[in-house]
């Protein structure tokens, strides 16, 4: 009789589905080797916290978003380019756009998705930026804008978290005197979880960089030329020209239909063990689970989370189908960082604060030595260190 070989199912390629992946193939399998099965569909990872600098044609696409054939080139890994469709979670069965994966173990980590249906026009007229199709959308934007005889380029960022604050100061580096920035939040502060030394460093790059803050302040409507926004009970029309929307974050419609427990957001509710709650052999990660401490306070949804979750999980789908004790996930803050413009970061954690062009260097190297296969990190690192030499010389010519 043949020994069933187990199903590990990974759906979303992010930081927690990949990451996972990378992780289980690196474990030692004392029986047979499970299949492994990653489902993503895209084509190609993102390193998200530096798709900031795609706008200012900082770094290159190959650069922040590897293949995963590249990147999965020496596991055991299948990596299936598809879209999901449905998760039986009776029968132990994903549905894809092409085909079906019977599961022993399956991982969710589908990451989110920017909602687009707040207000009215948000849909037809802002853009999010999460992928690198978005950067793609913005870069076409950008260049029918700059090539147009207007004199100013009117441009409006709907939040001011950290994606909105990075965002905003790279597209005022970009557009330099022609572009005018606003930044748009709910709140009375930029940042309002951050460390207060990088609230402090983000105002003052959007300060330098002659950045609107609009604080208190909400959307209320959007047409291709024109917002309405609401303060302090008055509305005021504003013209614009482009609209980036960074605020928000929607649950993938397949993890929303599961019967499995979630909370108001509809994010999973996990153990302790990031495995789902009465279902021990589904286990989630990222933007989808509501995963806490031992406090009762949930974890952030931010990529250096996604990676620790990651390495708990590979390893806790290998202890359950190895027959070996469970282990639970504590989350360590090693801090935060934020890019504000070019050549220009600020972070703040472990008993460390920088700002300016240290910090950039800084975040720079943290970020290479987070990227997910020593092979990538040698080709970026070699790239980054001979582009100035190569810079230098072509300017000579």
């Amino acid at each position: 009789m043949t020994e069933h070989q187990p199903t590990i199912c990974i759906l979303g390629g992010g930081f927690g589905g990949l990451y996972t992946a990378l992780r289980l193939s690196q474990l030692p399998w004392d029986e047979q080797q499970p299949l492994i099965y990653l489902v993503d569909q895209n084509d190609h990872f993102l390193f998200s916290p530096l798709l900031y600098e795609l706008v200012t044609g900082e770094l290159q696409s190959w650069e922040i978003a590897p293949p995963y054939s590249e990147l999965l080139a020496n596991t055991e890994v299948r990596f299936i380019q598809s879209a999901v469709k449905e998760i039986d979670v009776a029968q132990q069965q994903v549905t894809l756009s092409d085909q079906s994966i019977s599961y022993d173990r399956l991982v969710l980590a589908l990451g989110g998705e920017t909602p687009l249906h707040q207000v009215p026009g948000s849909a037809e007229y802002a853009l999010p930026f999460r992928t690198v199709q978005d950067a793609y959308r913005l870069e076409d934007r950008l260049r029918t804008l700059e090539t147009s005889a207007a004199p100013k380029i009117r441009v409006a960022v709907v939040g001011a978290g950290p994606s909105g604050v990075e965002l905003a100061c790279k597209l005022a580096d970009r557009l330099g005197d022609r572009g005018r920035i606003r930044l748009i939040e709910r709140n009375n502060q930029i940042l309002k979880s951050a460390p207060e030394f990088n609230q402090t460093a983000a105002q003052k790059a959007l300060e330098k960089r002659q950045v609107w803050t609009d604080l208190e302040t909400s959307i209320e409507s959007l047409d291709s030329h024109e917002m309405t926004l609401s303060y302090k009970d008055k509305t005021d029309t504003l013209p614009v020209d482009l609209v980036l929307w960074t605020v928000g974050t929607a649950i993938a419609a397949p993890i929303q239909a599961l019967p499995l427990p979630q909370n108001d957001l509809g994010q999973l509710l996990t153990d302790s063990t990031l495995q789902v709650q009465d279902s021990p052999h589904i286990f989630a990660l990222g933007d989808l689970a509501d995963c806490r401490d031992p406090q009762g306070n949930p974890n952030p949804k931010t990529a250096q989370v996604a990676i620790q979750q990651a390495d708990c999980v590979g390893w806790n789908l290998w202890a359950s189908l190895t027959q070996r004790p469970l282990l639970p996930f504590h989350y360590t803050h090693l801090g935060e960082m934020l890019t504000l413009g070019e050549d220009s970061a600020a972070m703040s954690g472990l008993g460390l604060q920088l700002d300016g062009p240290l910090a950039f260097m800084a975040r720079r190297l943290i970020y290479l030595y987070r990227m997910p296969t020593l092979d990538h990190q040698l080709k970026i690192g070699f790239n980054w260190m001979f582009k100035p030499v190569l810079s230098a010389l072509n300017t000579a010519k």
